[in-house]
Protein backbone atom coordinates (compact mmCIF):
# COMPACT_ATOMS: atom_id res chain seq x y z
CA UNK A 1 0.00 0.00 0.00
CA UNK A 2 1.48 3.33 -1.08
CA UNK A 3 1.69 6.34 1.19
CA UNK A 4 -0.98 9.00 0.78
CA UNK A 5 0.01 11.89 -1.48
CA UNK A 6 1.50 14.85 0.40
CA UNK A 7 2.56 16.82 -2.69
CA UNK A 8 0.78 17.74 -5.88
CA UNK A 9 3.38 15.75 -7.84
CA UNK A 10 2.52 12.59 -5.87
CA UNK A 11 -1.19 13.18 -6.51
CA UNK A 12 -0.62 13.62 -10.25
CA UNK A 13 1.55 10.45 -10.36
CA UNK A 14 -1.54 8.54 -9.23
CA UNK A 15 -3.44 9.94 -12.20
CA UNK A 16 -5.69 12.16 -10.09
CA UNK A 17 -6.67 15.64 -11.22
CA UNK A 18 -7.95 16.49 -7.75
CA UNK A 19 -8.64 14.67 -4.51
CA UNK A 20 -12.01 13.94 -2.97
CA UNK A 21 -10.73 14.92 0.47
CA UNK A 22 -7.71 16.80 1.78
CA UNK A 23 -6.80 15.94 5.36
CA UNK A 24 -4.93 18.73 7.16
CA UNK A 25 -3.02 18.01 10.35
CA UNK A 26 -0.69 20.04 12.53
CA UNK A 27 1.13 16.80 13.24
CA UNK A 28 3.54 14.84 11.08
CA UNK A 29 2.17 12.26 8.65
CA UNK A 30 2.62 8.84 10.20
CA UNK A 31 0.93 6.07 8.23
CA UNK A 32 0.38 3.62 11.07
CA UNK A 33 -2.87 2.29 12.56
CA UNK A 34 -2.00 3.67 15.99
CA UNK A 35 -2.50 7.19 14.59
CA UNK A 36 -6.05 8.49 14.14
CA UNK A 37 -5.26 10.44 10.99
CA UNK A 38 -3.97 7.31 9.28
CA UNK A 39 -7.06 5.35 10.27
CA UNK A 40 -9.47 8.02 9.01
CA UNK A 41 -7.62 8.48 5.72
CA UNK A 42 -7.23 4.76 5.06
CA UNK A 43 -10.90 4.06 5.79
CA UNK A 44 -11.90 6.78 3.32
CA UNK A 45 -9.44 5.37 0.80
CA UNK A 46 -10.78 1.83 1.28
CA UNK A 47 -14.22 3.14 0.28
CA UNK A 48 -12.84 4.48 -2.99
CA UNK A 49 -12.18 8.09 -2.05
CA UNK A 50 -9.06 9.93 -3.21
CA UNK A 51 -7.39 11.33 -0.09
CA UNK A 52 -4.41 13.68 0.10
CA UNK A 53 -2.64 14.68 3.31
CA UNK A 54 -1.16 18.03 4.35
CA UNK A 55 1.08 17.56 7.40
CA UNK A 56 2.27 20.52 9.46
CA UNK A 57 1.20 23.28 7.06
CA UNK A 58 2.77 26.72 7.22
CA UNK A 59 -0.10 28.68 8.72
CA UNK A 60 1.47 32.03 7.78
CA UNK A 61 0.58 31.60 4.08
CA UNK A 62 -2.11 29.89 2.02
CA UNK A 63 0.38 28.04 -0.19
CA UNK A 64 0.32 24.75 1.74
CA UNK A 65 -3.47 24.80 2.04
CA UNK A 66 -3.99 25.23 -1.70
CA UNK A 67 -1.35 22.81 -3.02
CA UNK A 68 -3.91 20.23 -4.20
CA UNK A 69 -6.51 22.71 -5.43
CA UNK A 70 -10.14 22.47 -4.36
CA UNK A 71 -11.10 18.96 -3.25
CA UNK A 72 -14.23 17.45 -4.75
CA UNK A 73 -15.91 16.83 -1.39
CA UNK A 74 -14.06 18.78 1.27
CA UNK A 75 -11.26 19.35 3.73
CA UNK A 76 -10.70 17.51 7.00
CA UNK A 77 -8.86 19.42 9.66
CA UNK A 78 -7.77 18.40 13.11
CA UNK A 79 -6.51 20.72 15.82
CA UNK A 80 -2.93 20.71 16.89
CA UNK A 81 -0.79 23.12 18.80
CA UNK A 82 0.96 25.56 16.49
CA UNK A 83 3.57 27.58 18.30
CA UNK A 84 5.01 30.52 16.36
CA UNK A 85 8.69 30.77 17.25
Amino acid sequence: MAFLPVTKKEMLERGWERPDFVYISGDAYVDHPSFGAAIICRVLESHGYKVCFIPQPNWRTTEDFTRFGEPRLGFWSVPAILIPW
